[in-house]
């Protein structure tokens, strides 16, 4: 099968290679890849960004969600069969979505939502289940409070708006004036044009922040959270407490913690909590939102499409951070009925 992979870390192209179909262990179910879509988790990989959580064998063939068909399952699998039109985020030990074929653990999977096509469904499971953990699971966004979800044109920005509006809070975005009409459709209550406004110099009193940047925005994220609140990140640095319920090693954790000394000063400071998510997959979630986005509660923002033997053009893309929505590889194409189980 075709696959893209690195063989080292800092490797800044994909090479497109044939490697032996995936083998199917009895938990497994094996999926021939429709469509996979681009994030930015995959750059972090490529540039060793996540060797302080999980170290990858190489050559690693790259890629983190996908919509695609089951054509092997499992001694243990029962929940599907071979034909199954299936959508899913891989465990992070076992990434590998732009391939003709993954082998996955059947919990990680969910069935591909019927009103999708198989290249909007790969638009979902990672962003879909960054934000249900994030808002859901770790803020538990309650009806009338407030968030900052800044990028809302963004892959994560425009599925999290959208889902924040359906557990009835009030979201404040920031985006460039091209895409207002865009996010206040997603259900912005606030939009913020970034290239004319800090979000920390005109936001106050916010009960929820959710960071996708780091750094600076990371920091300034504390000057408008009121106290009692919720900072989650993405893409800031883990912290001790994430480093204990991940389960690394005690001298990691105290690294984490020495890391991260100035959020937790601003923690104490604010009367705030920090906390970094680290998503995992679960297909269990991935059926919550499969009725949202049947109701249409949630829906898809697709940027552009692309096929698998322009996966470096495409990574170039999301590398410029002017994508609005997702990027979709197109790794197949089949004139089966795409809303079919």
């Amino acid at each position: 099968m075709k696959a893209a992979q690195i063989n080292h870390y800092k490797q800044t192209t994909l090479t497109l290679t044939d490697t032996p179909v995936p083998v199917v262990g009895a938990h497994d179910v094996l999926v021939k890849i429709m469509a996979a879509s681009i994030n930015p988790l995959d750059l972090k990989i490529m540039a060793g960004g996540i060797r302080p959580l999980l170290k990858y064998h190489m050559p690693l063939t790259l890629g983190n969600d996908f919509a695609g068909v089951i054509t092997e399952v499992g001694a243990q699998v029962t929940a599907f069969k071979v034909g199954d039109a299936v959508y899913g985020r891989a465990p992070k030990d076992r990434i590998g979505t732009f391939a003709e074929f993954i082998a996955i653990d059947h919990t990680a999977i969910a069935f591909k939502p019927q009103n999708l096509t198989f290249t909007e469904a790969a638009a979902i499971p990672l962003v879909g289940l960054t934000s249900y953990q994030e808002l859901h699971d770790i803020m538990q966004l309650q009806p009338g409070q407030k968030v900052f979800i800044p990028g809302g044109s963004g892959g994560i920005g425009s599925l999290a708006i959208q889902l924040a509006k359906h557990f009835g809070a009030f979201v404040t975005t920031t985006t460039s004036p091209q895409h207002f009409d865009l996010v206040r459709s997603l259900g912005a209550d606030k939009i913020i044009d970034y290239h004319q406004q800090n979000f920390a110099d005109v936001l106050t009193d916010y009960d929820a922040v959710l960071d996708t940047r780091g750094g600076q925005d990371l920091q300034a994220a504390f000057k408008i959270i009121k106290p009692g609140g919720h900072v989650v990140s993405i893409a800031g640095l883990p912290n001790a407490r994430f480093g204990k319920s991940y389960g690394v090693p005690v001298w990691k954790q105290w690294l984490f913690a020495l890391a991260t000394r100035p959020l937790s000063r601003l923690e104490k400071q604010t009367h705030a909590t920090y906390d970094f998510l680290f998503m995992h997959p679960s297909g269990q979630q991935l059926t919550i939102l499969n009725e949202l986005l049947a109701q249409g509660t949630l829906r898809p923002i697709i940027d552009r499409v692309m096929p698998l033997d322009q996966i470096n053009d495409a990574l170039q893309y999301s590398h410029s951070g002017h994508a609005t929505g997702k990027i979709v590889i197109e790794v197949a194409t089949t004139s089966a009925d795409q809303n079919a189980h």
